[in-house]
């Protein structure tokens, strides 16, 4: 094994910054209904121009500094301290590197930093490899903290049929007479992975799992494209006041368009919007989410439930899939807590380890 070095976030070529101004200036924008339909068909016009124009006058070096205020390391073994293919890690070259791969490695590097137990928070692909890694790394990982927990309903399992007959009983009631009338509300988002008849979220997942490589030329190229795709989902998966018109806001008050523009910058300047979307292809590729979604996770538990999250499970499900030892619902935030809530999802995060270090459970 090699050193772990230091690492600071570099400034961009003159050329790759002359190149983007150069598209950016040169935008062609896409034609669109005269009537408007809000966000229905995507990032709207409206919204998009004004990030464009910000964009131009965007300063990279007012990001990188404030990002090089942490401290960042290099490792030039098979181990990476981010998801391999985000941003200034290296994309995977082989196939297969998906959510185990993933977790496998990420394990390691923890390992090799001295960590021999730690433990795990994660939203997004965090969640989804974090669970995995709960559930097989038992003796590194020694508790499991998200925004976005992922189980399988109550089945009838013999732990089930004897520990939660009576969340056995509601599941399947809530076949018979509806979720929301059982549960009392309607968030099971990501339930199907592409059927936009159920879900009408679905289709990026459609095509990124299914073939990325298209997808790809319009994202990396165009800066406009990029924009707009991720702009989507900021808007979509954030929390916007009720009083407030969402449909008129490009992106919530808690993200700032310097935020935003700064991790679309991360994405087109490294070139690696493409290897960041491969893992839906890979995970679908490999029927990986059965890995994650079935697993029983025995180790504590903390889940930090928002709003505006894509998908909100009922506490039942993770009482009988999980060792739940903290559950916590917030009035506002969604599937971006780290910007969008930072502050509570500190707080609950600190709170998780004090408890596990007053239970003696770390």
């Amino acid at each position: 094994m090699t050193d772990i070095e230091p690492f600071v976030i570099p400034s961009f070529t003159s050329d790759q910054v002359r190149l983007l101004r150069e598209k950016l200036e040169r935008t062609v924008y896409p034609n669109e209904l005269e009537e408007d339909v809000g966000w229905s068909c995507g990032a709207p016009g409206w919204a998009v121009r004004p990030l464009v124009q910000e964009w131009l006058d965007y300063d990279w070096e007012i990001a990188r500094e404030e990002m090089n205020r942490w401290h960042h390391y290099h490792t030039t073994i098979d181990v990476v301290p981010s998801l391999p293919g985000f941003g200034f890690s290296e994309p995977p070259k082989a196939k297969g590197f998906g959510v185990a791969k993933m977790g496998s490695i990420i394990n390691s590097l923890m390992v090799k930093l001295g960590y021999s137990k730690y433990v795990w928070h994660g939203g997004d692909w965090g969640a989804i490899i974090g669970k995995f890694v709960a559930s097989k790394y038992t003796d590194n990982c020694r508790a499991f903290h998200t925004n976005l927990p992922l189980v399988v309903p109550p089945l009838p399992t013999p732990r089930n049929v004897l520990l939660h007959p009576f969340k056995l009983v509601k599941f399947f009631g809530s076949l018979l007479i509806g979720f929301d009338r059982v549960y009392g509300y309607t968030k099971l988002g990501g339930a199907t992975f592409a059927n936009a008849e159920l879900n009408r979220d679905c289709g990026y997942r459609a095509i990124q799992g299914t073939r990325p490589y298209t997808l790809s030329y319009g994202l990396t190229d165009s800066p406009l494209a990029l924009l707009a795709w991720m702009l989507e989902k900021y808007h979509d998966w954030t929390y916007h006041a009720p009083d407030q018109d969402n449909a008129k806001q490009a992106l919530p008050p808690t993200i700032t368009s310097h935020e935003f523009l700064t991790q679309v910058s991360i994405y087109y300047l490294t070139n690696t919007m493409s290897s960041s979307i491969r893992i839906y292809y890979e995970c679908l590729q490999q029927r990986e989410i059965y890995k994650v979604v079935f697993p029983r996770v025995d180790v504590p538990v903390a889940v930090c439930s928002f709003p505006s999250e894509i998908s909100k499970l009922p506490r039942d499900w993770l009482e009988a899939a999980m060792n739940l030892h903290q559950y916590n619902e917030y009035s506002k935030g969604g599937h971006f807590p780290g910007l969008e809530e930072h502050e509570v999802l500190l707080r609950d995060i600190q709170s998780f380890g004090k408890n596990l270090r007053f239970k003696s459970l770390l």
